[in-house]
């Protein structure tokens, strides 16, 4: 029990108090004066807010919680992918349902007369985001017991390149959306409000227990297919559950947010680096390092979301070109340390 704890307690605390941290460190980038006192009166009820105050409640806490939640889903995500894959490269950016999500909400946007939001934008995303891992898991050979890590990489990379072909021809035929589409493609959480907040939580709450419930499973997987199916593990019935979590997690986070990269690829290696291989610490610590697997995935994302109003201020950069500027040198370093 002690074993399983540990890792909680050694590396959730720190990450916790850095999310805090990130968090009070938004109110110095604001073009109204915050002080900590604000931050902390607008947390509490039962008074009339000042300006400062409501600053914090609408724009400020919202936003930060959304980000909170996008790191958490997508940290959760890549970790289940990379246990489903057997391959520490997969990521829901480099296997193709980021673009995916991202096509099928642009051409909802483009074509849709009418506005969309809230569920609908996820299960959207999600089906979107579906179609595109199923073409990349059949042509890429993740359906057979001993297929190829490289290839099933090289074809979500090239599905993901289609895709953004594809969204950026919708963007020129779609002049008159083409700028919030082009934003929202960069990724980020600048506009996030109160319903996007509600809008993830069921998500999360609902997959982060069901997650948690599977870790001995998904324990049994990491060593072989063929071992976990001796020791009694139903694999058809476990990849089903786990692709539709990990469909369901991206899904609402790329409607809100837009296609965010890398936080699914690094946080789960990350996880492993300071909890070993056990998925009852991994999934954890990837969430607390986010709360049983919350606050790494959220550290990066608010970390990110800091930087780029930061760099921008007074006005705002999307959090997710921030994210690749980070992201991508790690990438590089992670394929140099794999060989």
């Amino acid at each position: 029990m002690t074993a399983i704890k540990h890792p909680v307690l050694l590396w959730g605390l720190p990450v916790a108090a850095l999310i805090i941290i990130f968090w009070l460190s938004l109110f110095c980038y604001s073009a109204i004066p915050v002080s900590g006192a604000d931050a902390t009166r607008a947390l509490l009820p039962g008074h009339t807010p000042t300006l400062p105050e409501a600053l914090v409640q609408n724009l400020r806490l919202p936003r930060s919680l959304v980000a909170v939640l996008i790191g958490a889903s997508l940290a959760l995500a890549g970790t289940l992918l990379q246990t489903l894959t057997h391959n520490p490269m997969a990521s829901p950016s480099l296997l193709g349902i980021n673009s995916g999500a991202a096509l099928a909400m642009a051409l909802t946007s483009a074509l849709s007369p009418t506005p969309i939001a809230g569920y609908s934008l996820s299960f959207i995303a999600a089906c979107g985001g579906g179609v595109s891992w199923l073409l990349v898991m059949t042509a890429g050979g993740g359906f057979r017991h001993t297929h190829d890590r490289n290839k099933l990489i090289l074809a979500g990379i090239a599905l993901s390149a289609f895709c953004m072909g594809l969204t950026r021809i919708t963007l020129l035929l779609a002049e008159d959306h083409a700028y919030g589409i082009f934003y929202w493609l960069a990724g980020g959480v600048s506009h996030a409000r109160w319903q996007d907040v509600w809008q993830l939580l069921p998500v999360v709450v609902t997959a982060v227990p069901v997650v948690l419930l599977l870790a001995n499973q998904l324990n049994l997987l990491n060593l072989s297919d063929s071992t976990a199916h001796t020791l009694g593990v139903n694999l058809t019935r476990l990849r089903l559950v786990i692709n539709m979590l990990v469909l369901l997690l991206v899904g609402a986070c790329v409607s809100v947010a837009g296609p965010v990269a890398f936080i699914g690829l690094l946080v789960p290696h990350l996880a492993r680096f300071w909890a070993g291989f056990d998925q009852r610490n991994v999934l954890p610590v990837s969430m607390l390092l986010g709360a049983t697997l919350m606050l790494l995935g959220a550290t990066l994302m608010l970390l990110a979301d800091v930087l780029a109003r930061a760099l921008a201020f007074p006005g705002d950069l999307p959090a997710g070109a921030v994210l690749a500027l980070i992201g991508s040198p790690c990438f590089v370093w992670l394929v140099r340390r794999r060989g």
